[in-house]
């Protein structure tokens, strides 16, 4: 899943994303992931595997998740990095 900033997408050639995997933990660092988002089975995004992407990796959508999920992932993302001000508490 890609995490970059919307804007980023014109300009960079290498992008933020999280890494989306059927081994479900059931932890924080997750965020759950389905048929909902586009996706053939549940999964996760698991936040503590951020990596930076080339442009030319990308190939095809293969889903989205709405704007309302956005919450989720980023307070994922600040228990990955022990970020406590993007953790709601």
């Amino acid at each position: 899943m890609l995490v970059s900033r919307d804007s980023a997408y014109q300009y960079l050639n290498k992008f933020v994303a999280v890494e989306i995997t059927t081994t479900v933990r059931g932890i924080a660092e997750d965020v759950a992931l389905g048929r909902a988002e586009g996706l053939a089975k549940r999964c996760v995004a698991n936040c503590d595997n951020l990596r930076t992407i080339p442009r030319a990796n990308l190939v095809r959508r293969a889903g989205a998740i709405s704007p309302g999920r956005w919450v989720k992932v980023k307070r994922a993302v600040g228990h990955a990095l022990a970020w406590t001000e993007l953790i709601d508490r």
